[in-house]
Formats: C-alpha cells, structure tokens, sequence
C-alpha cells in the first residue's frame, strides 16, 4: 500500500511540475513530507539554483521545533523559510506542493510563509 501512494505521489508531483517552473522573478517554493520532517526550498529552475531553504532538521530550527506538533514544525518552517527568501531579495513564489494535497502539514506550512511575508 505504501509504495503505490508514494508512485502516486511522485506522479501527481510530475503532473505539476509539468506546469510549474521557478524563475528568478519568481521562483517556485517546493515542500517535501517525510513521516518525521519537513522540508522547504526556494528554487529558480532557469538557473537550476536553490535560492533559499528551510526544514525541522536545520540546526537554527532544531531546537525550537522539538516537543512541538507536526504542524506547528511546519508552520515555524514556512515562516523561517520566508524569512530567508526575503533576505535573499524574493517576495513572491509559486507554490508546489509536490503531489500532497493541499492539507494539514503542507498548508501549515504555507500558511506560515504567507504570515512571513512571502507572496503567492
């Protein structure tokens, strides 16, 4: 059961990217989900760059995200990771949610990026 929703996954997440591409004026903010963590990139797809990152396991985030929720992690994630991007000169971003549905953890994540000022 696991392996045929993580095909399914990776197959939604093709589809997307099918339509989605990061540039410099506005690159894509990617999220990945694993059991235990999250993770968040800021990629310009023209330069083949990450721009900015973010995830539970950095060692800036490490210690205030232990002993939180899952979705409290990820919405400390988003916030951190808007706050890098807008050091590194992005307000706006196309959000991919990498084949997740658009629910709990990923949408607190991107909810903490809106609240950090990243525009999408």
């Amino acid at each position: 059961m696991a392996i045929k929703s993580k095909v399914a996954r990776k197959r939604r997440h093709r589809r997307i990217r099918t339509r989605i591409s990061g540039t410099a004026e506005r690159p894509r903010l990617n999220v990945f989900r694993s059991l235990d963590h999250i993770y968040a990139q800021v990629i310009d797809d023209v330069a083949g760059k990450t721009v900015a990152s973010a995830s539970t396991v950095d060692k800036a985030l490490r210690g205030e995200v232990s002993g939180k929720s899952k979705k409290e992690q990820a919405t400390m994630v988003g916030k951190a990771i808007a706050e890098r991007a807008k050091a590194a000169g992005v307000s706006t971003v196309l959000f991919d949610r990498g084949g997740y549905l658009y629910h709990g953890r990923i949408k607190a994540l991107a909810d903490g990026a809106r609240e950090g000022g990243l525009d999408f």
